[in-house]
């Protein structure tokens, strides 16, 4: 089964008042190119989720986010109560041995003071919590690599339609093959009776051209090609994909293709060969797609 390496998964999952969003993308590359954000609280374990996600997607330019939304009313910044009326007690007792007036606005005031609310407490990632991280990525990856098989299955309808369509082409060179041994025979008879005074052994004339014939025959080429265009069509339906496999034998498809072309001394065959490569050049513009 074919997997495009174009996908997208997001999984969300709340823990303790706050929300973690994992989001993963991936496009076409020829190799695992990764690129991670992570949120800080996590970055302790990103080596363990750079080999979560190469195993899990093998192969693309893939973009992995991880990040935190926090609860306000369960994560907002504390107000040190005993600091506050500490300050109080302090600017009161100025005011009187100065006589400097007390504040109008005393919350205005007395929140202002240093440290009156500074977040002390740091934040120590759990086991528990971890475990609830990796479930997330874990979603967020099956989703990824559910969006990549939708895309595969896309490919391969257009694959198999490209090679039905050079199978054919390739059928329909045959009647023109047959009949130019007789033709090309019959020019190079009529060339030499047209040249005046010349004498010529009919049976060295045979030998030459079967030799001529057998430098255009085409009966290898398109044998190779039905047996590549066999192959590609048993690589798609392998269990595990392999994207660079399907353009290795696009382009063993290629060489027998270009061949045929050089070796047709006809129109009609030539115009063949030049649709079998415009339906090849789709093949391998997409499998570059393919996981």
């Amino acid at each position: 089964m074919i997997q495009s390496m174009t996908g997208y998964g997001k999984a969300i999952v709340a823990y303790k008042g706050k929300k973690i969003n994992v989001e993963i993308k991936s496009l076409n590359s020829k190799a695992m190119d990764l690129s991670t954000r992570i949120a800080p609280l996590y970055r302790e374990k990103e080596m363990q989720i750079r080999q979560i996600v190469n195993k899990a997607l093998e192969r693309g330019k893939v973009d992995f986010s991880i990040w935190i939304e926090a609860d306000d009313t369960v994560n907002a910044t504390p107000v040190n109560a005993s600091l506050v009326e500490n300050y109080y007690h302090q600017i009161k007792e100025i005011s009187a041995k100065t006589g400097i007036p007390e504040p109008k606005d005393w919350f205005y005031t007395l929140l202002r003071m240093p440290d009156v609310t500074a977040k002390t407490d740091v934040e120590v990632l759990d086991d528990e919590e971890w475990e609830v991280v990796q479930k997330a990525i874990d979603e967020a990856l099956e989703h990824l690599v559910n969006f990549r098989k939708q895309e595969g299955a896309a490919l391969e309808k257009k694959f198999n339609e490209k090679v039905d369509n050079i199978e054919r082409l390739l059928a329909s060179i045959e009647p023109y093959e047959q009949s130019r041994v007789p033709k090309i025979k019959e020019q190079i008879i009529k060339g030499l009776e047209q040249i005046p005074e010349v004498d010529y052994d009919k049976n060295r004339l045979e030998q030459e051209l079967i030799y001529y014939i057998e430098k255009l025959d085409i009966s290898e080429e398109k044998q190779r090609l039905t047996n590549h265009l066999k192959y590609f069509r048993e690589t798609m339906a392998d269990s595990h994909p392999n994207g660079k496999k399907l353009g290795f034998i696009a382009q063993e498809m290629g060489r027998e293709i270009n061949t045929t072309g050089s070796k047709s001394n006809q129109a009609e065959m030539q115009n063949i060969v030049v649709k079998m490569k415009d339906e090849l050049e789709q093949i391998k513009e997409q499998v570059l797609n393919a996981l």
